[in-house]
C-alpha cells in the first residue's frame, strides 16, 4: 500500500486531512506571537492541523508539501484568521531541497524559532517480498529528510532560542507508536521510526543546554491520508470512528512547543484509547 502525497503527514496510517474549523490566529501576548514555525507535510492531516494550530498561537508560519494547491488553500485558511501563512513546494526525499525548504522558511520570515518534522510515507509489506524502491522511499522520507532539516534548521534554532521572544527554540519530530512497537508487514516502516527516535533523543542531548527543546510525538491509529481503509482497523479490532483526529495530534505537538521555556516535554505517545497496543 502506498499514500497518495509522500509529504502529508504520518502516524499510524488511516485517512482524513485537518479542517479549517476554529482557524482564527491569536495575537498580541499569544504564546508564539513574534516567532516562525516550519512544518512539513501540512498538505493534509497532521500537518495541516499544527500549521493551524500554531497559527492560532500567533506563530508566522511556512508550510511544504508537494502539493501546491492544497498548501495554498491552507494558506489562505490561516490569513482570512488574521495569521502569517509562506507556501513552499518541496520533494524532501530529496536532501537539497530538504535543506533549501530551511532557507527558503528563514527568507520568508528572517528568522526560525520552531521545526516541526512531519512529512511521512508508509508502504506495508514483508521484508521477504518487499519492494526495495518502497523501502529508500520510506528511509529517504521518514529518516534521511529528518535529519537533514534538523540539521539546516540547528543555526537558526540557536540563534532564536539566545535572541528570540521565549529564549527557546523548538524541534519536533513526528513518529508513530510504530516507532516502539513493531508489527508484521510494518517492519522497514518501524525500521525507519525507530531511527527518528534515536535521532531526536541524541539531538535533545547535543543541543538541550543551548535552548532547544526536542520532542518526539508518536501517534497511534490516526485518520489521515496514509489510509488504510476500514478493513484494517477491524483486523485491529478498533473501528475507524474510534481512531484519532488529526487535530489531536495537533494539539499535543502544540502542547510540547508552548510549554513555559524551563519546561522541556521530550515525548509523547497518543493513542485512542481502543488501541491495545
Amino acid at each position: 500500500m502506498s499514500v497518495r502525497d509522500p509529504n502529508a503527514g504520518h502516524a499510524e496510517p488511516a485517512d482524513q486531512g485537518a479542517t479549517a474549523a476554529g482557524a482564527g490566529v491569536a495575537h498580541g501576548d499569544a504564546p508564539l506571537a513574534g516567532c516562525a514555525a516550519l512544518v512539513t507535510g501540512a498538505s493534509s492531516g497532521i500537518g495541516a492541523a499544527t500549521a493551524l494550530s500554531l497559527a492560532r498561537q500567533g506563530a508566522a508560519v511556512a508550510v511544504v508539501a508537494r502539493r501546491t494547491g492544497r498548501l495554498e488553500d491552507l494558506a489562505a485558511v490561516i490569513r482570512d484568521g488574521g495569521g502569517s501563512c509562506s507556501v513552499l513546494t518541496a520533494d524532501l526525499e530529496d536532501a537539497a531541497q530538504a535543506r533549501r525548504t530551511v532557507e527558503e522558511a528563514v527568507a520568508c520570515f528572517a528568522r526560525l524559532d520552531v521545526l516541526v518534522n512531519n512529512a511521512g510515507y508508509v508502504a506495508m509489506g514483508t521484508i521477504g517480498e518487499g519492494d526495495a524502491a518502497e523501502w529508500e522511499r520510506m528511509v529517504d522520507l521518514n529518516f534521511n529528510a529528518v535529519l537533514h532539516l534538523s540539521q539546516a534548521a540547528l543555526p537558526h534554532l540557536l540563534r532564536a532560542a539566545a535572541n528570540g521572544p521565549r529564549g527557546v527554540a523548538d524541534l519536533v519530530n513526528v513518529s508513530s507508536v510504530g516507532g516502539r512497537v513493531v508489527r508484521r508487514n510494518n517492519g522497514v516502516y518501524s525500521a525507519t521510526k525507530h531511527a527518528v527516535g534515536a535521532l531526536s533523543e541524541a539531538l535533545r542531548q547535543e543541543v538541550t543546554g543551548r535552548g532547544i527543546r526536542v520532542g518526539l510525538i508518536e501517534p497511534g491509529m490516526t485518520v489521515t491520508e496514509m489510509a488504510t481503509g476500514p478493513g484494517a482497523a477491524a483486523a485491529r479490532g478498533v473501528p475507524q470512528d474510534a481512531w484519532l483526529r488529526a487535530e489531536d495530534i495537533a494539539r499535543a505537538i502544540t502542547f510540547v512547543i508552548t510549554q513555559p521555556p524551563h519546561v522541556a516535554v521530550n515525548e509523547i505517545m497518543v493513542r485512542p484509547t481502543a488501541q491495545e497496543h
